[in-house]
């Protein structure tokens, strides 16, 4: 099994490069890739699931994307007909799978992991292919699993760092088949001109962030449901969680609620905004743990959409 160190140097490594490939820029060898974090931190608690496994079934996929998919589901009921699907972009299965276990809600689950840096989840689903193809595939090998025709019904995708590659890439083609999204601490753009600061005149690259507004305002009419989580990293050379989202409630005509309370794996929530099905969650912390504890969080951050979505039933208007 992988070690909770060995885990959070793959994960750490990986928001290190978060976004090293995405501008299509070479830097400059004077230039840092970004201001590195803190390793450590003993100010918050750090909770970790354990790397154990869970009841359920385990199918690994090939020669679907450049690197092999783990699919997941606890065979308990739903043996025909539609089930909901999430799919997981960054960081070890054992987490996702967890998290679906202990949701309460009937799941199919695909991970996928491709590698560091944004670019290698955002570039294969740039083909208009790619997403209907992987929803088949899963669907098809379920299916054979089972011995019955499997549809998944409601679609949610969630994403770690830089994971969002993938999501921003499938929101600009295929919104209408997504009921919810998650993003955690992984919601960022480049600065323009590049590596240019805003307190030194810079301003987000807008381009990036565009589909992930338009959610944001489908989520606030309840159409879809989306969540964002975001810490107070500063990378320094491309922006921060927090300067996208607060990009994201600016131009939503939207405000942050300043609040101190606890959240999950002793995470500390200090702003709240909130607005039909969009929330957004600020949290303390600049530390690379502080960045891990979002990802161990996906418990807590997958059932509040899914709790909603069973609220409010089957969206009709997406």
């Amino acid at each position: 099994m992988t070690s909770e160190k060995e885990m959070l140097s793959v994960l750490v490594m990986s928001f290190v490069f978060l976004c090293g490939n995405s501008s299509g820029r070479e830097k400059s060898p004077e230039q840092m890739n970004q201001y590195p974090s803190p390793m450590v931190d003993h100010i918050r608690a750090h909770e970790r699931i354990e790397n154990k496994e869970v009841p359920g079934v385990s199918i690994i996929l090939k020669n679907v994307l450049s690197k092999s998919i783990e699919v997941y589901f606890t065979d308990k009921g739903n043996e025909s007909g539609s089930v909901d699907l999430l799919i997981h972009f960054h960081g070890l299965s054992y987490v996702p799978k967890h998290a679906v276990y202990k949701s309460g809600h009937p799941l199919l689950l695909a991970v996928v992991n491709l590698g560091s840096g944004s670019s290698v989840y955002e570039k294969p689903f740039q083909s208009l292919s790619a997403f209907p193809k992987l929803i088949e595939k899963i669907a098809q090998t379920v299916s054979e699993r089972k011995g019955a025709t499997i549809k998944p019904s409601r679609i949610y995708l969630s994403s770690f760092s830089a994971g969002y590659g993938a999501v921003r890439a499938i929101l600009k083609h295929h919104t209408s088949v997504v009921d919810g999204v998650v993003l955690l601490d992984g919601l960022h753009t480049d600065y323009v001109p590049s590596r240019r600061v805003m307190a030194q005149g810079g301003t987000l690259n807008e381009e990036n962030l565009k589909d992930f507004v338009r959610y944001a305002q489908l989520a606030m009419e309840n159409k879809k449901k989306f969540l964002i989580t975001h810490s107070e990293i500063f990378p320094g050379t491309y922006a921060s969680t927090t300067e996208t989202t607060d990009y994201l409630i600016r131009v939503l005509n939207l405000q942050r609620h300043p609040v101190l309370k606890w959240g999950p794996v002793g995470m500390q929530i200090l702003t709240e905004t909130r607005a039909g099905n969009l929330t957004i969650l600020g949290f303390a912390g600049n530390s690379a743990p502080d960045h891990v504890d979002h990802f161990h969080g996906l418990p807590v951050f997958l059932k509040m959409i899914l709790d909603s979505a069973c609220d409010d039933g089957k969206d009709g208007d997406k």
